[in-house]
């Protein structure tokens, strides 16, 4: 089954997702998630630049095919998308291996000070975190609370282990400081998640 996410942009060029429900279109507009999410994105896709040179990790962001419907061309050396459908549904943004191990692993980030909302992560994003990890691949999610500038891993397996024991639609900022791992903020590279993956490697304590 294909599944179809159109996509229209605004005069000022911010993304409206309509998703194939009966909710009505999300206008993503040039607000704190918009450039929050892409800081993060940034500093991980950065971080992954600099394992593949440095030969640690193979590591990529995963490319989201659509298909264009509506093209203008603003300039003659320039094309700008109108309108544009997903294809089927992302599962989740990065993958790779790193010693022999297959990666997988969604980043998010939030501007709210207390918790992180489960909200941001879809359903059938969780069930291929957890499909891959049945097979071998380690699994688990980036979470960055923007105020505070923490940048946190927690493995998928606690955040099912979460969600089956608490009766919450979010995670708060407590838990995480307590179950998941800070990642510290360095130059090089930005986001250091590998240095959680090695000690979890050498202890199996997760895998």
């Amino acid at each position: 089954m294909v599944y179809f996410y159109k996509i229209r942009y605004n005069d000022t060029g911010d993304e409206m997702i309509k998703y194939p429900t009966k909710k009505t279109a999300y206008t993503n507009t040039s607000t704190n998630h918009g450039k929050l999410g892409m800081s993060l994105e940034e500093d991980i896709n950065q971080t992954n630049a600099f394992y593949l040179i440095m030969g640690r990790a193979n590591i990529h962001k995963k490319p989201t095919p659509i298909q264009v419907v509506s093209v203008s061309y603003p300039a003659r050396n320039k094309a700008k998308i109108i309108e544009a459908y997903y294809q089927k549904p992302s599962t989740t943004d990065y993958n790779g291996v790193y010693k022999g191990y297959a990666l997988d692993f969604e980043a998010k980030e939030t501007n709210h000070p207390t918790y992180f909302s489960l909200k941001n992560i879809h359903e059938h994003q969780l069930q291929h975190l957890k499909d891959v990890q049945q097979h071998g691949a380690i699994a688990f999610l980036i979470i960055r609370f923007s105020r505070y500038n923490e940048t946190y891993l927690i493995f998928y397996q606690q955040v099912e282990s979460f969600m089956q024991t608490h009766q919450r639609k979010s995670i708060p900022r407590s838990y995480l400081q307590q179950s998941a791992t800070l990642i510290p903020y360095s130059l090089t590279p930005p986001v250091d998640y590998l240095s959680v993956i090695d000690r979890t490697i050498q202890t199996r304590s997760v895998l």
